[in-house]
Formats: C-alpha cells, sequence, structure tokens
C-alpha cells in the first residue's frame, strides 16, 4: 500500500464541523500509528528541495508533524500561534479562512535576516493562513523556502492561491 493509500485510509471524516456543510478531514487518526507519522515526516523531508534554515509550522495542527520534521532536520522550530497566545513582542496578521477570519502572530527576533523558511501545516484548503504566514515571514526578513502539507484539498484552491512560481510546493496526498 503507498503512503497516499495509507494517509487516505487512516484520516478521518467528521461531517458537519466545525460548521453545518463542512466536510472536516482530521488527522488526528494517523497520529495514532508512530510508524504511520514517521513515513508521513520521511515522505515531506524527502520532498524538499534542499534542507530550510527553520521550520514555521502553524498552530495547531501543524504542530504535530511541523516540530517532528524540524527535529530531524536539525533546525529551529517556530510556532505561529493564534492571537494572544504567544508571550513577548510578536507581529501579527489577519486573513480570511474557508469558513471565517483569524489572527495569527509570530515572535519578532525569531527568524534570522536571509534565513529560508520551510512553512508546515497539515492540511491546505484555500491557502488563506498559508498565504499570511508567508507575509510573517517575510516582514520578519527571512525567504520562504517551501511549503508543506500532509493533505492538499485540491478543489478548494489554495495551491493556486500561493505565490509558488520560486517556491518548492509538497503535500503527501490530495483529495
Amino acid at each position: 500500500m503507498t503512503l497516499q493509500d495509507k494517509i487516505k485510509t487512516t484520516l478521518r471524516d467528521v461531517k458537519d464541523y466545525p460548521k453545518e456543510g463542512i466536510v472536516f478531514k482530521d488527522l488526528s487518526t494517523l497520529l495514532l500509528d508512530p510508524q504511520l507519522t514517521n513515513e508521513i515526516v520521511d515522505d515531506i523531508i524527502a520532498n524538499l528541495p534542499s534542507k530550510p534554515d527553520a521550520v514555521v509550522a502553524i498552530e495547531s495542527r501543524g504542530f504535530w508533524f511541523g516540530s517532528l520534521i524540524a527535529n530531524k532536520l536539525n533546525v529551529p522550530f517556530l510556532p505561529l500561534r493564534k492571537k494572544g497566545k504567544l508571550p513577548g513582542e510578536t507581529e501579527s496578521i489577519s486573513y480570511d479562512l474557508e469558513y471565517g477570519s483569524a489572527i495569527i502572530e509570530i515572535h519578532k527576533g525569531h527568524i534570522q535576516n536571509g534565513w529560508n523558511v520551510m512553512i508546515h501545516d497539515d492540511l491546505l484548503a484555500t491557502g488563506g493562513t498559508a498565504k499570511a504566514s508567508a507575509i510573517l515571514i517575510k516582514n520578519q526578513g527571512g525567504n520562504v523556502h517551501s511549503y508543506t502539507f500532509v493533505v492538499n484539498l485540491d478543489f478548494l484552491g489554495g495551491r493556486e492561491s500561493l505565490e509558488t512560481s520560486n517556491v518548492h510546493f509538497y503535500s503527501s496526498v490530495s483529495f
């Protein structure tokens, strides 16, 4: 069985979450299998064009794989969190989601000028969160090295909304 097949058969669909009409792809079921979790991390790393200087992952499900990827690459892990969750001085950005809006923040000074930063999240839908993350990275003096996701909901057009002409894009599986 391919990795894509394993992911597709292990994911759980939750209907009408977080609101009616949405079919939520629950990736928490992937974490029940440590071997599968390691395969996903290794797959993402194997498909990078080069080693990034740091991994930024998006709260909260992006942390699940993002911190493991950063650890295996032996590079810093930087969390992007919801407004008010990071102590100290932060920079924030507001953006639209497929079912609302949100604000994310990053610590100021944690991205070094010129760093090539990988953006990781569990799932790409419309691309709003990933685009906002890229803006925060650039505002801090970093460059977007790559966008990586476990799941890409291709039918929602998120990949097309990202500036990927010079930025590597990878997802382990697409729907």
